[in-house]
């Protein structure tokens, strides 16, 4: 399915891209079709894959606008305060699900922290946050929401762009119809919820069987997000993170502006920041951050290391780091 000279068949790609245009039928078919940077797309994905523009078009056939996952991204749920956002994913009944999938996955995340250097913890910790354990990994279909975004989400349109044309050019090479791949309102995929790209890049076939995959191998999913966070800069044996205590008047003066620019331990100390957490020796020349999280009865301090950076890389809010940071470690001590 994948073509080996482009140019040979330029001619019968514009007469049948022509053809899709012409078809009030198609046009109909695809919400995206007659939009002036559809043919941008298709230009570009065809070079970029070595894809005909007749494959894109059949692969974009039926696409769907949501407008409402529009007014989702206005929205998300990082903007909620940290006592409100550490309630939807530190339940009993996520806890529960991540013991029951520990239990049954354990020689799988033995194996791949073995291998990576990323404790079980972590990994148990992405996966209940993205996806409960498996029990909710969308149900949108991928392309309709990737389409929705890279055309009509102007902000972050060139990302969403690049996004689509990858789905297109992996379920070309893996022989998956492109509309079948259900996801995340984002376009995320599978147990891990990664993006398309991010498959060709970080996905391990872990199971053995020949194919990454990651909506319905949990052992692939483990390995995956590993893979990614050891080539993200993982630091094995290193902590991620204590409870911390400030005294100072001047939080905003301490409190980390980015996460890539840790300060020495003892730098934060004279400015009144303490660590909590006994157990942790802290060399008052290590790089740390200072990260401040709203409670309910006010503000919560944790001095973090550079694997809580690091977790960072695959969702960018602190909350969502510190999410997983806990119930990764509240289901590993079950």
């Amino acid at each position: 399915m994948w073509l080996k000279s482009f140019a040979k068949t330029s001619q019968s790609t514009l007469l049948s891209s022509a053809l899709f245009i012409l078809s009030g039928a198609v046009a109909e078919a695809n919400d995206f079709l007659l939009l002036p940077k559809y043919n941008e797309f298709r230009e570009k994905t065809s070079q970029k894959y070595q894809l005909s523009p007749a494959q894109i078009d059949q692969a974009m056939l039926g696409a769907k606008n949501r407008p409402n996952i529009l007014q989702i991204m206005e929205r998300p749920g990082e903007s909620k305060p940290w006592y409100d956002y550490q309630s939807m994913f530190l339940t009993e009944g996520t806890i529960a699900r991540g013991v029951r999938f520990k239990n049954q996955y354990l020689n799988e995340l033995y194996r791949a922290e073995h291998q990576y250097g990323v404790p079980y913890s972590v990994i148990l910790g992405i996966l209940g946050v993205e996806t409960g354990y498996g029990n909710n990994k969308g149900s949108i279909v991928t392309r309709d929401a990737l389409a929705t975004l890279a055309f009509g989400y102007e902000r972050r349109s060139d990302y969403f762009t690049d996004e689509l044309g990858a789905l297109i050019a992996w379920t070309y090479k893996e022989g998956y119809p492109t509309s079948s791949i259900v996801g995340s309102y984002a376009g995320a995929i599978g147990y891990p919820q990664f993006m398309p790209s991010n498959i060709s890049k970080y996905g391990v076939d872990f199971d053995g069987n020949g194919h990454v995959d990651l909506r319905n191998s949990a052992s692939d999913a483990i390995a995956s997000i590993a893979n990614y966070l050891m080539q993200h800069g993982w630091r094995r044996g290193q902590p991620i993170g204590v409870l911390a205590r400030y005294t100072g008047t001047t939080p905003d003066q301490v409190i980390a502006k980015d996460l890539t620019q840790p300060v020495p331990y003892g730098v934060l100390k004279q400015q009144g920041v303490q660590s909590l957490d006994p157990l942790v020796q802290i060399d008052d020349l290590e790089l740390v951050n200072l990260i401040q999280l709203q409670g309910e009865l006010g503000p919560i301090y944790y001095l973090t290391f550079p694997n809580f950076q690091v977790i960072t890389t695959y969702n960018r809010s602190r909350m969502y780091a510190t999410a997983v940071w806990q119930l990764g470690h509240e289901v590993s001590l079950r």
